[in-house]
């Protein structure tokens, strides 16, 4: 005679995944690895790796206050990226990325111009710390859609030294959530 079956553990709500994810990037080095590790743990694709996928668009110029936050002048050549984190047919993040190329190897600046692989695992050798500037977080939708904006933050990426080389603007996407059918 077998017992009562076990009641299926109840489902995160949609809030305490958001604020899982948000704590995760925020507690990370590295958005990059901490989006595969949260793409891994939740079996969000086959393969937990992340894409960038480069999204054309006109150069962003960087306001002085970022340039200040970099530690650049007004003349400092600065590359601009805009780009979507993908792991399998997921789109996680949307980025702005600004990198001052002169702090980067040959090999990274040629890395990221012609591959999709994300900008923190090719700037991994210089091991990045991050500082958050900003979190801002929309309205919350009860249940956000696969493209709704989950929350967004601002950070600089520095070298293990202390010298900042990258500002990002990420937006999570809602399609960073685990749904219990597809």
């Amino acid at each position: 005679m077998s017992g009562p079956a076990a009641a299926p553990a109840p489902a995160e709500s949609p809030q305490a995944l958001i604020a899982s994810l948000r704590s995760r990037i925020l507690a990370a080095h590295s958005a990059t690895f901490a989006l595969e590790s949260w793409c891994a743990d939740h079996k969000l694709a086959g393969d937990p790796h992340l894409v960038a996928e480069r999204i054309p668009v006109a150069d962003k110029p960087l306001t002085a206050v970022q340039r200040a936050r970099l530690a650049i002048g007004p003349d400092e050549p600065v590359r601009y990226r805009r780009v979507r984190l993908a792991c399998g047919d997921r789109v996680l993040s949307e980025a702005d990325n600004w990198y001052v190329p002169a702090r980067l190897t040959p090999e990274m600046n040629a890395t990221l111009d012609s591959t999709r692989t994300p900008f923190g695992r090719v700037v991994r050798p210089l091991a990045p710390v991050r500082d958050t500037v900003a979190v801002r977080a929309p309205d919350q939708r009860t249940d956000p859609g696969p493209d709704d904006p989950l929350f967004e933050i601002d950070a600089v990426l520095s070298t293990a030294a202390g010298e900042p080389f990258c500002e990002v603007v990420e937006t999570y996407l809602g399609s960073a959530l685990p749904r219990a059918s597809r």
